[in-house]
């Protein structure tokens, strides 16, 4: 959702996305030495059709039935990564968005999106994405010299630790993942329980 002039802004529930028929949605706020910040896990389960994307000679199913997305969204960052499973809890893609701000709006964090994205592949390559786009933001006057720079910077950096091995997100993510699976399956037996429980005080 871009907002006037401003920055687009990104919603971790990913709510106005009408490709997705059936969802299911998580979040939990992580504080510990490796990471500080809000993790999502948006559960795919039923699509209107796959998404497939092409790098060169390479396609890749990103969404389809069965498939997630976990997002971490760090605090006081400027940058998002986006780990995309498929429908065996695979890893098909890191996708890392370069931002300009992280917040929360109504229990939901979002990533006010600086154009530049960052794409990489478990094979390691490494795919940078959308410069023209900042470019373009740069001349309309949508971004300043400032940030232009900022988003350089950091694309720059994370691409450097992640050639490196020291982008720890991506060693995060299937722990994570596992971690808001677990909840998930938690709140569906709350619910139920809640459930019967009605349901004996109907039959008193």
């Amino acid at each position: 959702m871009r907002r006037g002039n401003l920055l687009e802004r990104k919603y971790g529930d990913r709510s106005d996305w009408k490709r997705i028929i059936k969802r299911e949605y998580t979040q939990t706020y992580l504080d510990s030495t490796e990471f500080k910040g809000y993790v999502t896990l948006l559960k795919i389960h039923h699509v209107s059709n796959p998404l497939v994307v092409q790098y060169d000679q390479n396609r890749i199913c990103i969404v389809n039935n069965g498939y997630s997305w976990l997002q971490h969204f760090p605090i006081e960052k400027r940058h998002s990564v986006t780990t995309m499973f498929n429908s065996n809890g695979e890893i098909v893609q890191w996708y890392i968005d370069i931002c300009h701000s992280i917040g929360i709006s109504n229990d939901v964090p979002w990533l006010d999106d600086l154009f530049l994205d960052i794409v990489v592949l478990p094979s390691g390559e490494i795919i940078r994405l959308d410069d023209e786009e900042l470019e373009n933001a740069l001349a309309t006057g949508i971004i300043d010299h400032t940030l232009y720079k900022s988003a350089c910077d950091e694309a720059d950096q994370i691409t450097r630790l992640i050639k490196s091995n020291e982008f720890k997100l991506m060693n995060l993510a299937s722990g994570h993942r596992n971690i808001l699976l677990n909840q998930s399956s938690i709140n569906v037996v709350e619910i139920l329980n809640k459930q019967l429980q009605l349901e004996d005080v109907d039959e008193l």
